[in-house]
């Protein structure tokens, strides 16, 4: 019988993990003299540890020139951590081993339990990581790789560790990996002066997780960012637990996931579920967070040491300062395309540039100062400090086009200027000779960060300018626009639905109740009813048939729109009803729905769905039929803030829509973002009930917004008993 384990819990913080990455003392269970084995690449890999190792295997008196215990009862002394360089079949004797002996820190190598999938592996995991917590014993793994700790040389691992030249200087990098192999190939930059601390990986997280990993890390005053490469797990709640105390100590995640498939969009049962997958809801749960996205595996090293670097911007603008022409237009586009400003200096700032740059050079921003500066270097120092000091400019960019040996001492420079304005420069290493002169150099720079793509480095300043922007806003308020009483009427609407699926009558009452604006409609169950119900509407009018089975009306060919007359009310009747039974035979229809046909405007899609892992999110997009196909949208956990609903509006590709289009007036935003809001409260108040909810489309033009269509869809009941 597998064992049961605790409870979800609250992460782990830095001083419960303090015997397991801040060891004074570490011991090596399964310690070898054969040369290749885990226990014996551990041990060369401790050899420059500042802190005292022991070794155990009662195979060994003595390994080379140290003493070999044979077990941990007879150390000298209790370790903070111990190493299991062990089959997986020894394992649960080293926990015990452990537990008795009070250890506090344990990292299991050993592979072959849970990641198998085989049942009985699974119940050894889990038995391990309960006798381990039961025994106040922080466990890493098992199928662990390692962590290391390069500033005090705490390099506990098997593999080939990459080694600086010399210890990191502040501010260092913290990674924080699932993947061992992936978190030590991004290690792997300390080789080109990457300025990392530490590399913590988790291997099977059976005890201590990513989450416990960040926490750590950002009540870490040696760590100054944190690069984060993530896989999922099972609770990542507790992912953003971490990182809210890594935001309480300003502390900037970079995350890049692994694995944004979107299974189970294709059963999806609304557009709301087929557009807002795991990818969409695990960025809305980052953002939420406050952590800062990395696009690609290869910049999330880059995105994290720029912001380990960075000071808080002093201002918005940026300064490019080239040599070369087509590199400074290279910046002007990328910057473009990242929403990155590049004001022109001001007076002061232009009268060193202008007495300082030949005439066929660029005295403006972007700034081409030529391959004059090879002749006068100073005239280069001078126009970057000239930037660097203008108000205007809170960093510089500076394409790196040749590797070379006089970059050193003019990224020396920069690091210098930039320190002195408090401020950060930018070199973008557009040279393909990528670890050439002055690469190691740049990156031991602790006020210069170095980027090898133009993209990523304004997409990293935005990112920066972003977050900052965010601190300064201080903490959401939210403010409930629901109508007092909603929550109990939606209650009672939702209690009489008939089916897993409300009608589009049944839906848009509940929406109603939330007060979102949805078009009046009038049910009919005959040709004539149908007619009276056109004439009291006003014409021209719509008419939709009412089924449960019909969730997606024009697909089943049973809406008619644009009716002027009670001739054509008729007719659409009898064609829309025929479809019906053809679509859905036996099913049960209603009737149906008259509604006014409501005049041209902006098509916005508003939904809702609850994800297995996040709970109720909320979507925004540019809708009608078109929905799927443009895929423009913005997600978020909801609820929602008036705020964070009007920052998803503008993060459209086409929020230009809404701010006036041909002969459309502009969108009331403010009243748009309140249907947003609304319909995430809606689905934030009845989580355990709402499966999904697709307003499409709402229509919008000026000061008018209608909800025409609606789906709600109900999760199915809990079993009784």
């Amino acid at each position: 019988m597998t064992p049961h384990l605790p409870a979800p819990r609250p992460v782990y913080r830095r001083e419960d993990l303090r015997a397991l990455l801040d060891p004074a003392v570490i011991a090596i269970v399964g310690a070898s003299a054969r040369g290749g084995s885990f226990g014996e690449r551990t041990a060369r890999n401790l050899s420059g540890f500042a802190g005292r190792l022991h070794l155990v295997n009662p195979r060994y008196d003595g390994i080379g020139d140290q003493p070999c215990h044979p077990s941990l009862a007879a150390l000298p002394e209790v370790p903070d951590l111990v190493v299991a360089a062990t089959p997986m079949e020894a394992c649960e004797g080293v926990v015990r081993d452990c537990v008795a002996a009070g250890v506090r820190g344990l990292i299991l190598y050993a592979a072959g339990f849970a990641e198998t999938g085989r049942p009985e592996r699974v119940a050894l995991q889990h038995r391990l990581v309960a006798m381990a917590r039961e025994g106040g014993l922080r466990l890493l793994g098992p199928n662990c790789i390692g962590v290391v700790d390069y500033v005090r040389r705490a390099e506990i691992s098997f593999v080939a560790l990459p080694r600086p030249a010399s210890p990191p200087v502040r501010p260092a990098l913290g990674i924080v990996s699932q993947s061992g192999n992936l978190g030590f190939a991004l290690a792997q930059a300390v080789e080109a002066g990457a300025q990392v601390g530490r590399v913590l990986t988790c291997g099977n997280s059976g005890d201590v997780d990513v989450a416990d990993l960040v926490a750590a890390l950002a009540e870490d005053p040696a760590c100054s960012a944190i690069a984060l490469l993530f896989e999922g797990m099972a609770d990542p709640a507790r992912l953003l637990e971490a990182a809210a105390i890594a935001w309480e100590h300003d502390k900037p995640i970079v995350v890049h996931k692994l694995g944004t498939g979107e299974q189970g969009a294709a059963a999806a049962m609304s557009h709301t579920g087929s557009l807002a997958g795991s990818e969409a809801v695990y960025r809305a749960a980052f953002q939420r967070a406050g952590m800062v996205l990395s696009e690609s595996f290869e910049g999330l090293l880059e995105l994290a040491s720029f912001l380990a670097k960075a000071p808080a911007p002093r201002a918005a603008g940026v300064a490019v300062v080239s040599t070369s022409g087509g590199a400074a237009i290279m910046a002007a586009d990328r910057a473009e395309a990242r929403g990155v400003a590049l004001p022109q200096p001001g007076p002061e700032a232009q009268a060193v540039l202008s007495a300082r740059i030949p005439e066929f050079g660029s005295a403006r921003n972007p700034c081409d100062v030529t391959a004059q500066v090879l002749n006068d270097p100073g005239s280069l120092q001078d126009c970057i400090g000239a930037l660097l000091g203008d108000p205007a400019y809170g960093t510089l960019v500076v394409p790196n086009g040749f590797a070379y040996d006089v970059a050193t001492p003019r990224f020396r420079m920069m690091g210098e200027l930039a320190a002195r304005y408090g401020k950060v420069a930018c070199v973008v290493w557009t040279t393909q000779w990528l670890e050439g002169p002055g690469a190691r150099e740049a990156e031991g720079e602790e006020r210069v960060a170095l980027f090898r793509s133009m993209d990523r480095c304004m997409a990293a300043i935005a990112a920066w300018q972003a977050r900052h922007e965010r601190r300064c806003a201080g903490p959401v308020m939210a403010t409930r626009l629901a109508p007092p009483g909603a929550r109990e009427a939606a209650a009672r609407l939702l209690d009489q639905a008939s089916g897993a699926v409300l009608t589009e009558r049944e839906a848009k009452a509940v929406l109603a109740a939330y007060g979102v604006p949805v078009v009046a409609e009038t049910l009919a169950t005959g040709a004539e009813e149908a007619v009276a119900a056109a004439d009291a509407a006003g014409y021209p009018v719509v008419l939709k048939v009412e089924s449960p089975a019909l969730p997606h009306k024009t697909e089943a060919g049973v809406i008619r729109l644009g009716l002027a007359g009670p001739e054509a009310v008729r007719a659409a009747f009898a064609e829309v009803m025929a479809n019906a039974r053809r679509a859905a035979p036996g099913a049960p229809i209603h009737g149906v729905l008259v509604q006014p046909m409501v005049p041209a405007g902006i098509e916005v899609v508003v939904g809702a769905r609850r994800d297995p892992l996040f709970g109720p999110t909320v979507l925004v997009g540019m809708g009608g039929i078109l929905v799927e196909l443009l895929r423009d949208t913005a997600v978020a956990l909801a609820p929602v803030s008036h705020g964070e609903a009007r920052a998803m509006l503008a993060g459209l590709r086409g929020a230009r829509l809404l701010s006036g289009f041909r002969n459309l007036p502009a969108v009331d935003l403010d009243a748009l973002a309140g249907v947003v809001q609304r319909v995430s409260e809606l689905a934030a108040d009845h989580a355990g009930r709402i499966a999904e909810i697709d307003v499409n489309p709402v229509i919008a033009a000026g000061a008018r917004l209608v909800a025409v269509d609606a789906l709600i869809g109900l999760s199915p009941a809990p079993p009784h008993g």
